[in-house]
């Protein structure tokens, strides 16, 4: 019987999609620093080690972290350390430096751990990530669709999102229950040209997908805005009252947020 892993560890052990998950980074990483979340047993870590320029790798697991700094000696970085702990603004070697990002996250704190990246995206240009199928869908959702949502606009609003490749239970070990997909988010922030700020037109989006099955007047009525309000505001951002927050696109959210906030 195959040992359970600890932390919700499932490690992957397909080498091509070990290849393919790093080449999505780029070819050429021979000037990058690369930060690797949860190396595990480190098969993506080799690859890695052989291209980058500079390679730190972040495992909680502490028998894992004394294993891979006795295979690879000096040639990483291990860091000891849970990732939501870890200030990445420290892990640039200069302010022009912009870190790769790579992970198997695990499913348990994904969101947590995406929240970390985009509170650091100054610091990062790209994250190959590799998270259960269901989330990658939310997170790669579009407006109309039922996956789309907090999440999804949420990771739009700091990255630029593709789906790369889903991998099946049988390229891991041990097998999770869940098939996986790889996402690639190259950090492009909106706020400005949304004309948001980031923390204030969040908070906003949550109120608006309180209730996804109540319209967009009632989520925002029950976070106490004033219906006249509510009334001009759709009004102004081209948006029907009865309209539910899953049908609308982030420039329509935004716009609807510009409109609520104005000085009376």
């Amino acid at each position: 019987m195959p040992q359970k892993p600890k932390l919700g560890q499932n490690f992957l052990v397909n080498p091509q999609a070990c290849h393919a998950i790093v080449d999505a980074l780029g070819r050429d990483l021979s000037s990058a620093t690369v930060v690797e979340i949860g190396p595990g047993k480190g098969a993506i870590t080799e690859l890695l080690a052989q291209r980058a320029a500079r390679l730190v790798v972040v495992e909680l697991d502490s028998l894992l972290a004394t294993s891979l700094r006795a295979r690879f000696g000096d040639s990483i970085q291990v860091i000891h350390q849970d990732i939501l702990t870890v200030d990445l603004d420290t892990l640039r070697q200069s302010p022009a430096d912009r870190l790769l990002i790579i992970g198997n996250l695990p499913y348990y704190i994904t969101s947590d751990i995406l929240l970390h990246l985009f509170a650091h995206h100054q610091a990062i240009r790209t994250a190959v990530i590799m998270v259960q199928r269901e989330v990658a869908d939310r997170i790669a959702a579009h407006p109309g669709s039922r996956d789309y949502g907090m999440l999804s606009v949420t990771a739009q609003l700091y990255a630029e999102v593709e789906k790369l490749m889903t991998l099946p239970p049988a390229d891991f070990s041990p097998p999770p229950d869940v098939h996986s997909t790889v996402l690639r988010l190259t950090i492009a922030p909106r706020f400005q040209a949304l004309g948001v700020s980031p923390a204030e037109f969040l908070a906003f989006v949550r109120q608006c997908f309180a209730q996804k099955r109540k319209t967009l007047r009632n989520n925002l009525r029950a976070a106490g805005y004033q219906p006249a309000a509510i009334e001009n505001a759709c009004q102004e951002a081209g948006l029907q009252l009865d309209a539910r927050a899953e049908g609308i696109d982030m420039e329509g959210l935004a716009s609807l947020h510009r409109s609520l906030i104005k000085p009376l």
